[in-house]
């Protein structure tokens, strides 16, 4: 999650102070993010270095004001730059329930599938509860609506993979595969090259 943007993009709006900005940013969110008063202030002095965001001009002066930010004409192309270019998905995140499923492959006595359908069963009740809290606010709460439709379809994803995980490796065992066999490598053996992605952002 880019902070840096989301501040610019509030910015944008008008001047604002930090701790307006931690407000507004929160609440077009859906609340789902809490952001630290701290990172905000951290994050606007390092826009303010880079140009991309400037003091503003405000009426009260006095020693103890608040200072407002606006948004530069450099900080409007670069937010409108991050807007349009696609983030770099080309490289698989290096998961946690995915290295648990790698490892536990060759962990002697674990019953992959007794691991696998351990966190199905969570995240089974995880959308559960991100539908009974998207019922109980019934669409009032526009961003929060849409961060629970993502984490719906993000974690629904999960749930098949790992479904087709757990298929896939009865399959091999079907067919006999060792999984210390398949990933012991003679002494000297190189681990196959694989092709990097060629899609352009």
């Amino acid at each position: 999650m880019s902070v840096r943007h989301a501040l610019l993009a509030l910015l944008s709006e008008g001047p604002k102070y930090g701790l307006q900005l931690r407000e507004e940013f929160e609440a077009n969110t859906g609340q789902v993010w809490p952001l630290n008063v701290g990172q905000v202030y951290t994050t606007l002095q390092r826009l303010e270095r880079d140009g991309l965001v400037a003091a503003a001009d405000t009426e009260s002066g006095g020693p103890g004001s608040q200072k407002a930010y606006r948004i530069t004409k450099a900080g409007s192309a670069e937010l409108a730059e991050w807007l349009r270019v696609p983030p770099d998905l080309s490289t698989p995140p290096r998961d946690d329930l995915v290295m648990k499923a790698l490892i536990a492959v060759r962990v002697p006595g674990t019953d992959v599938s007794e691991v696998i359908q351990a966190h199905r069963r969570y995240l089974v009740q995880l959308m559960q509860e991100w539908t009974r809290l998207k019922d109980d606010d019934n669409g009032r709460d526009l961003a929060f609506a849409l961060v629970v439709d993502s984490e719906l379809f993000r974690v629904d994803s999960v749930v098949r993979w790992l479904d087709a995980a757990e298929a896939r490796l009865r399959r091999a065992q079907a067919d006999g595969w060792n999984p210390v066999q398949a990933l012991s490598a003679p002494a000297g053996a190189r681990l196959p090259t694989r092709p990097k992605m060629g899609i352009r952002r």
